[in-house]
């Protein structure tokens, strides 16, 4: 997860307003340094060059995905659905906001038959961050012996994929997100707990979620 100071935070905010609002000219060092109170000389000692800026910006958007995990804490079932469900809803929030959006059609009408630069940052500075924090969560469910699979990767991307279905791509393509993150974040945790859980799912409940 990152490791930025409230105020570098705070410019990473004014940044992707900046890129929401005006698309990639909108963002300029000079604008982010008016917008943000700051001076150009603070941001290059802060990110780096306009990729390191990027990468910062997109760092920042994935650490609000949480797997709300507590240091020390021993996992029960209770507390493993409740991180699940905290960074399932989280997952669907960000993936649902202006800045997402903005960042991944940026990334796609960039692309070529060398990729996108930027959407190469969102894999390795978003989706990877998110990844590893989500894997480590499911891992450590597993060694409490609270979940069971073979592989964690295709756990993970179970997981992943009950989660955002085909919405994120809906999105992308204009439709409204959903009108309640909650409930798609327990049918999905539900699932997923029917699925690769040792306490199995009670039938009952698991058909009553999936109707909400």
């Amino acid at each position: 997860m990152p490791d930025f100071s409230p105020r570098q935070n705070a410019v990473l905010e004014q940044a992707l307003r900046l890129l929401v609002e005006g698309g990639e000219k909108g963002l300029t060092t000079s604008g982010l340094a008016r917008a943000a109170n700051c001076s150009k000389e603070s941001l290059y000692k802060w990110f780096g060059d306009r990729e390191g800026l990027l990468a910062a910006m997109i760092a920042h958007q994935a650490s609000k995905v949480r797997t709300f995990e507590r240091s020390g804490e021993r996992l029960n079932s209770d507390l493993l659905r409740e991180h699940l469900e905290v960074f399932a809803r989280d997952l669907l929030e960000v993936l649902a906001g202006d800045v997402s959006l903005a960042l991944n059609r940026l990334a796609i009408g960039q692309s070529g038959p060398g990729g996108s630069k930027l959407g190469k940052l969102l894999v390795e500075h978003g989706r990877r961050q998110i990844d590893r924090r989500a894997m480590a969560l499911i891992d450590a469910g597993k060694r409490a012996g609270l979940l069971r699979f073979d592989n964690a990767d295709a756990a993970y991307h179970t997981l992943y994929g009950l989660i955002v279905s085909d919405l994120h791509v809906r999105m992308l393509l204009g439709e409204p997100g959903l009108k309640d993150n909650t409930r798609q974040a327990e049918r999905a945790v539900d699932a997923f707990l029917t699925l690769h859980g040792v306490e199995k799912q009670p039938a009952e409940a698991f058909r009553a979620s999936a109707g909400r």
